[in-house]
């Protein structure tokens, strides 16, 4: 195993995600499904979380998810995800979906959402993945905030 080094750069840990709102991704009113954008979520979560481990990674939990606007079919679909914190094997990722009217240009927020990823070794069992270290004051503002939504995770096992 490789020793655990301390990721530094921002590109180890966002991610943006573009996708086109397709008819195969919507219902009879137009609005995309959410298990698709529950989907587009993991996998820009995952890719962030893969960044910073330098490893694969497994979706442990996703916190409140609620859907704020209706994503339609034409829109384009922005999802952003970064690292929030990292603790001894684990990774929170927050994940921003926003929808973009491809016509107007107008954005709106459509959801968001707090994921956590485990790293996993060659075996499938946990290992350690760097430390993350807040640099910018919203970074240390989300870290300081991501201890707290762990902490409320812990206690509700």
């Amino acid at each position: 195993m490789s020793p655990v080094k301390e990721a530094n750069k921002k590109d180890d840990y966002s991610v943006l995600m573009t996708e086109l709102v397709l008819p195969q991704h919507t219902n009879a009113l137009g609005a995309i499904f959410g298990g698709v954008v529950m989907s587009w979520i993991d996998i820009a979560g995952a890719i962030a979380a893969m960044r910073f481990a330098k490893r694969p990674v497994v979706t442990v939990s996703i916190d409140s998810l609620h859907f704020i606007v209706p994503i339609k079919t034409g829109n384009t679909v922005l999802t952003r995800a970064r690292v929030t914190w990292s603790g001894t094997t684990s990774i929170e990722v927050e994940v921003l979906v926003e929808a973009e009217n491809s016509i107007t240009g107008v954005v709106n927020e459509a959801t968001h959402a707090y994921l956590t990823y485990v790293a996993i070794d060659d075996n499938g069992d946990p290992t350690p993945v760097p430390k993350f270290t807040p640099k910018t004051p919203g970074e240390k503002e989300r870290f300081e905030e991501a201890k707290k939504r762990r902490k409320s995770r812990l206690s509700n096992k």
